[in-house]
């Protein structure tokens, strides 16, 4: 008897869209149970690229940015900042991890370090009132009274 999971995604192209959207064939998943489900089984294949994996079944997927993306960001730069993640856990941010990518798009690492996000444009806004201009041209973030460049993707 076959085991349920991936049978009825086999032979589809599942991709995690840069805009935090699950696809399939090119059709944005809009069950958000669904989409969640995902978010929560990827993991990194032999090959350094990514995989949704139930048990012991195992579907290639795309990734188009980044296989996590930050939704909301709350705190301050006393306290610090926690991240909203798609799949829907919360964890600190690690301010000697931001980078700045393309069209000034922030990144961060997360997942103890394993994986990129891409913050969302809601994420975006709230970190940017704490990041501040350098003189050099850079920018920095300040939280706990320490100074973290914001480095180049």
């Amino acid at each position: 008897m076959p085991s349920a999971g991936f049978y009825a995604i086999e032979g589809h192209r599942i991709r995690f869209g840069r805009d935090g959207e699950w696809y399939s064939d090119g059709e944005r998943i809009a069950n958000r149970r669904i989409a969640l489900l995902f978010s929560r089984c990827v993991c990194r294949g032999p090959n350094d690229d990514y995989l949704l994996q139930m048990g012991d079944e195992r579907a290639p997927l795309e990734v188009e940015d980044t296989p996590f993306v930050v939704r909301q960001i709350d705190g301050d730069a006393e306290r610090g900042f926690t991240l909203s993640l798609n799949d829907d856990t919360r964890e600190a941010l690690d301010p000697a991890s931001l980078r700045s990518g393309r069209d000034n798009v922030l990144y961060c690492r997360v997942k103890g370090g394993e994986y990129e996000a891409r913050l969302l444009r809601p994420a975006h806004y709230a970190l940017a009132q704490w990041v501040r201009a350098e003189p050099d041209g850079g920018f920095v973030l300040r939280v706990g009274g320490r100074r973290h460049p914001i480095a180049p993707r």
